[in-house]
């Protein structure tokens, strides 16, 4: 069934995008992430142009957030007071994003730039999370107790001044640390059409010292409103967000959406994690096989 894509002006096989946007939600239920940083190079790698693809993810992303929000919310799973926090940095470095994209554009290098990026990001987070969950899964097989870790935020995070008490993550920290990482996701957001979640989830756990139990929920809060916003400052400014791409991908997301939470309640979580970082560490790689490409149509520019 092949669908028009009137920005992204070519043609696609319809059920292969649905399918894709299922994949995603999935993701999005399970991990807590958008699903943003899977959607986007899968569509770059079936030829989607970056600056769409991006542009449409965000919007998707969106859509898959609504569904995790509500499974999350049923189970008390949301910190609104700090998702609110981090919305708020959010939508600053969405603004800072947009700067930062036209810019870019300008000098025709955001295809590259965005290839670059998600290379070096989903590499490191990938290598990260893979050892953690490696050195875990051994601990369990050899009988030795891994030694729980104590949940606490980073020196830094202590040392900044205007503390708030956040009642639902049991944290008593500056709002400053929040929407700095706020900000930070919202930049990545509008350069990369990714939720930010696959860096968020970790940050909330490690650098901000959040609860388990409320992180996922609170990271897909706050993906929801920045997304949002992303899709908005695309559509104003980049004009590259292809709304029957991203109704494909939504429509298959929400449902993958709620399977995802489902079967994220029965999985162990130290498997689940390295099943994210082997999803991260293989999309890295084609991503950086395709970085090093002999491109298909080679030209030079002469003097007339």
């Amino acid at each position: 069934m092949d669908v028009y894509l009137p920005i992204a002006n070519l043609s696609v096989n319809g059920i292969i995008i649905v399918l894709l946007g299922a994949v995603t939600g999935l993701l999005s239920g399970m991990f807590g992430v958008g699903g943003g940083f899977l959607t986007t190079p899968l569509m770059i790698f079936y030829g989607i142009p970056p600056t769409v693809a991006a542009a449409s993810a965000a919007s998707q992303v969106t859509g898959a957030s609504v569904s995790g929000v509500f499974a999350h919310t049923r189970r008390g799973g949301v910190d609104y007071q700090m998702g609110g926090v981090m919305v708020a940095g959010g939508i600053i470095g969405t603004g800072l994003g947009a700067v930062l994209f036209n810019l870019l554009e300008r000098l025709g290098q955001i295809d590259t730039v965005i290839n670059i990026l998600y290379v070096v990001l989903l590499g490191s987070i990938g290598s990260v999370m893979a050892r953690e969950s490696i050195q875990s899964i051994r601990a369990e097989r050899s009988g030795v107790p891994t030694p729980a870790r104590k949940r606490r935020h980073h020196p830094m995070v202590a040392s900044l001044p205007m503390r708030w008490r956040f009642y639902r993550s049991g944290l008593y920290i500056s709002p400053l640390a929040p929407l700095l990482l706020g900000i930070g996701t919202g930049i990545l957001t509008m350069l990369m059409g990714i939720g930010g979640g696959f860096i968020l989830v970790p940050a909330m756990l490690y650098i901000l010292g959040m609860s388990a139990n409320v992180v996922v929920g609170t990271s897909l809060f706050q993906i929801l409103f920045v997304t949002m916003a992303t899709t908005m400052m695309h559509a104003l400014t980049t004009h590259a967000v292809d709304l029957v791409l991203a109704s494909l991908l939504l429509l298959g997301s929400v449902t993958g959406a709620q399977v995802g939470a489902q079967f994220a309640q029965k999985a162990s979580p130290v498997k689940l994690r390295l099943l994210l970082a082997v999803i991260v560490l293989l999309v890295a790689g084609r991503m950086a096989l395709g970085l090093g490409y002999r491109p298909d149509d080679i030209y030079t520019v002469a003097p007339l």
